[in-house]
């Protein structure tokens, strides 16, 4: 499991904030969905320092909030008349935003999808992301060998992003589905299962006021839910506050993905029952090194071997280790949390 975790050792209305590195070196564009989800902070930093290391120009653009699809697309059209060599991106809509990502790869931009595939994937020249199937599988595992017997019994509630259903949505949560047990009906699409305990679904935006909101909601519709998959630890922290506010904070199993600083902290303080680590500035570094190399030798990176993208690890965490189900200590995902 080590060596899974490490696995690939302006007026627009963005944000936008050139590099330190040399002005005259080549540009290479980070796009995120916010600037404010600490994630996408540690996606920030790994990329800046690394455009330091090799002397390249970054700009740093992110949406007003998840979703802010328009936003990406108004950032992609600049990079491209920046004459950027590369975009890393972190796509709100996965389908919406192909065709400004034509539009850049028709220009000689190499575009690199970070963490979140397009649809299809191959729309983007490669995506460095975690597995995010096998993230929410590990979830579903351990919430199911946890519980036990008990799990046949379950009331699920699954808090996931947006009612778009972009790929990193759907791979999480159809993975968490199948590691607990549910038959999947399209495994491409939330929400069609028939699993009588399932609850339901309803959506965050990934943060932490979506979280409570969407557990609020779940919650009117069945208040026995004790079972809930969020999509990132943000959602989770709300989750836990609206379950705390009726007194049911230590009976309900909330399961998530990110693996942040803050959110394995959650881990050991008992919000959240077990996360699955990503690593994000892997990602933005590896993905500034890809533009970088593109850019000198005009070769572009290669795939994970027998996946369809480069597999940058995912590890899970948890201090209550399952039977089965291969896991990592809280101190130990404090040790690595972001890296």
């Amino acid at each position: 499991m080590k060596l899974a975790r490490l696995a690939g050792a302006a007026a627009l209305g963005v944000t936008a904030m050139a590099g330190s590195a040399m002005a005259e070196g080549e540009t290479v564009c980070l796009i995120t969905k916010t600037d404010t989800n600490p994630f996408f902070v540690k996606m920030k930093e790994g990329a800046t320092a690394k455009a330091e290391e090799l002397g390249m120009t970054l700009k740093a653009f992110a949406g007003k909030v998840d979703g802010d699809h328009e936003t990406q697309v108004q950032a992609i059209e600049t990079c491209i008349l920046d004459g950027a060599k590369g975009i890393l991106l972190t796509a709100s809509d996965t389908s919406s935003i192909v065709p400004a990502v034509n539009q850049a790869r028709d220009a000689g931009v190499l575009v690199i999808a970070l963490d979140t595939p397009l649809e299809p994937i191959d729309s983007a020249d490669a995506t460095f992301a975690t597995d995010n199937f096998l993230a929410g599988l590990l979830i579903g595992q351990w919430a199911k060998a946890t519980l036990g017997d008990a799990a046949n019994d379950a009331k699920i509630a699954t808090l996931d992003l947006a009612v778009s259903q972009p790929t990193v949505d759907v791979l999480r949560n159809q993975g968490f589905l199948q590691g607990f047990g549910v038959d999947l009906a399209d495994p491409n699409v939330i929400g069609d299962e028939d699993d009588p305990r399932l609850v339901g679904s309803d959506v965050t935006a990934g943060n932490e006021e979506g979280g409570r909101r969407a557990m609020e909601n779940l919650l009117a519709k069945d208040p026995t839910i004790n079972v809930v998959h969020t999509i990132n630890e943000p959602a989770a922290a709300g989750a836990y506050e609206a379950l705390k506010a009726i007194g049911r904070e230590n009976d309900v199993l909330i399961v998530s993905v990110d693996g942040g600083c803050p959110g394995v902290q959650n881990v050991a303080d008992g919000v959240i029952g077990a996360t699955s680590q990503q690593y994000p500035l892997l990602m933005a570094s590896l993905g500034v090194e890809a533009v970088k190399k593109w850019a000198d030798e005009g070769v572009k990176p290669e795939n994970t071997p027998g996946k369809d993208f480069f597999d940058t690890g995912v590890a899970l965490v948890t201090d209550k280790p399952a039977e089965g189900v291969e896991s990592i200590s809280v101190k130990e995902g404090m040790d690595l949390c972001w890296g």
